[in-house]
């Protein structure tokens, strides 16, 4: 991540907060967490802290559990979609070498 991450990104909502904003007990949330679907930062006494971002990915996993999606099924989702990113992030990466030791630009 970047080293001055966007509003979305920065990780400085309390798992109280992020409970309220997504209707999620702050026992599912930890669950989801254990389960490997959400990544919060921990602050130094040890306090989770989310990101707008998490809050996002939160809303998705409970709708996606509300309609029966086991949470197995969703973190393969999340590592195919993660897969195919780092895929498009290579591929764009060695373009852009490519163009650069060939001289090659875009008109």
């Amino acid at each position: 991540m970047a080293d001055n991450p966007s509003y979305k990104e920065r990780k400085v909502i309390t798992i109280g907060v992020v409970s309220e904003l997504t209707g999620l007990s702050e026992r599912q949330i930890r669950y989801y967490e254990e389960r490997k679907l959400i990544f919060p930062e921990r602050s130094p006494k040890g306090n989770r802290k989310y990101s707008f971002s998490d809050v996002e990915q939160l809303i998705d996993i409970a709708n996606k559990r509300e309609e029966g999606v086991q949470t197995y099924e969703i973190r393969q989702e999340m590592l195919k979609a993660k897969r195919k990113e780092e895929r498009r992030y290579r591929k764009e990466l060695l373009r852009g070498e490519i163009n650069a030791r060939f001289g090659v630009q875009k008109e």
